[in-house]
């Protein structure tokens, strides 16, 4: 992967009440509108973890709409932090 410095990664781990709420199937359609991939998937804790990779403009907005999430979720907090870049051919629901 070339390196650009507009490109980068960030895990995040969404909490409140983010599951049940079709919150990973919203985060997959906000991905793709922006073009961000990675993935959204269930934690046993009953968070959610969301892996983005994209523009960094992009990212600011996913995770402003992470803040919120699909209308039957409550977030109560998303703590975001750098990844190494990984190659996600689109953004997928694990």
């Amino acid at each position: 992967m070339i390196e650009d410095p507009d490109y980068t990664c960030m895990q995040c781990v969404v909490t409140g009440k983010v599951q049940g709420v079709f919150f990973r199937v919203s985060a997959r359609d906000q991905a793709q509108h922006l073009g961000i991939t990675g993935y959204a998937k269930n934690l046993e804790d009953g968070n959610v973890e969301v892996v983005a990779c994209g523009k960094v403009a992009a990212l600011e907005q996913f995770k402003d709409w992470l803040c919120a999430g699909p209308e039957r979720a409550s977030v109560a907090n998303v703590s975001c932090i750098p990844v190494k870049m990984k190659n996600h051919p689109d953004f997928r629901i694990l």
